[in-house]
């Protein structure tokens, strides 16, 4: 399994993560009614990573790869069930709310990551680090302000879920070091998937609805799969708070994309939305330029 001990070169894996998980609020956008069908959207969604981790593995490790369940351990469990209802939150939100709402409340994560992680792991946050989470901060204030639409409040709930489930996991990757990273993204996956099959048997439904819809709902699952091993394989070395702190690239790229005409959905987004992508960016930025300078953990300065 791919192993990496540089965090020069996890920081841009991590950049890269950000930037495919940016599609998936596009992709929303062009299914059917998604709203109308959430737990099929998350059986199929479950579903595609569970089967596409598992097929990483077993190109990676072979046939004994099923032998990493066995060593999920109370971190894998917990960081798979915390992704997975990062999952299943992230869509009420985005059907509910504009897509920039349910980014910033993404944006988010940082904060509760490095809550969590000081509170549990005891990693200390460096004033690098705090710097470049203030300059974010005011970025999503600037663009909450501009967000002011009476139904937002269902979708902003949802979005903060999944924000803070989004966060434990981060924080699971870093708990127990020997845990598999991969083997708990393919537990949320079936957690997604689990949860979604007793959704859909009790309320009578069908597991599929259209070709289309089973088409994008899988794309979707598929781009959130390949983010994820990103996002694993830079965890190995780079704390908690700087994982989700680099990974809002999906914040800044998922509102750019469903604004561009050349997609056709043209939600444009507000100034404030604007000037706020901006300060995002300057703490992107601002981080990365710290990394490039700096030899050794920022976190541990």
């Amino acid at each position: 399994m791919l192993e990496l001990k540089n965090e020069k070169i996890a920081v841009p894996i991590v950049l890269i993560a950000g930037l495919v998980w940016s599609f998936g609020p596009l992709v929303v956008r062009y299914m059917s009614d998604p709203h109308l069908v959430p737990w099929q959207y998350i059986f199929s969604r479950g579903l595609t990573i569970f089967i596409i981790l598992n097929l990483y593995l077993y190109f990676e490790e072979g046939i004994n790869f099923y032998k990493n369940y066995k060593k999920i351990g109370k971190s894998g469990l917990v960081g798979g069930v915390g992704l997975g209802t990062a999952m299943i939150s992230f869509i009420y939100s985005i059907t509910n709310t504009s897509a920039a709402i349910t980014l910033l409340c993404l944006a988010a994560m940082p904060f509760f990551t490095a809550l969590l992680a000081f509170l549990f792991l005891k990693e200390k946050i460096s004033i690098n680090v705090w710097i470049s989470i203030i300059i974010a901060t005011v970025g999503i204030i600037i663009m909450a302000m501009g967000n002011t639409e009476k139904n937002s409040l269902i979708g902003f709930v949802f979005g903060i879920t999944s924000s803070i489930g989004f966060s434990i996991f981060s924080v699971t990757l870093r708990w127990r070091k020997e845990t598999p990273k991969f083997t708990t993204v393919a537990i949320a996956g079936l957690f997604c998937f689990s949860l979604a099959t007793i959704m859909i048997l009790i309320n009578k439904q069908p597991f599929f609805t259209t070709s289309y819809n089973s088409a994008m709902f899988s794309l979707h699952g598929t781009l959130v799969c390949l983010g994820l091993i990103l996002y694993s394989i830079g965890s190995k070395v780079i704390p908690a708070a700087e994982l989700t702190l680099l990974s809002l690239t999906e914040v800044i790229g998922g509102i750019f994309w469903v604004w561009l005409p050349l997609f056709g959905i043209n939600e444009v987004p507000t100034t404030n939305t604007i000037v706020g992508g901006f300060f995002l960016f300057i703490s992107l930025f601002y981080y990365s330029l710290i990394m490039r300078w700096n030899k050794r953990y920022i976190a541990l300065n």
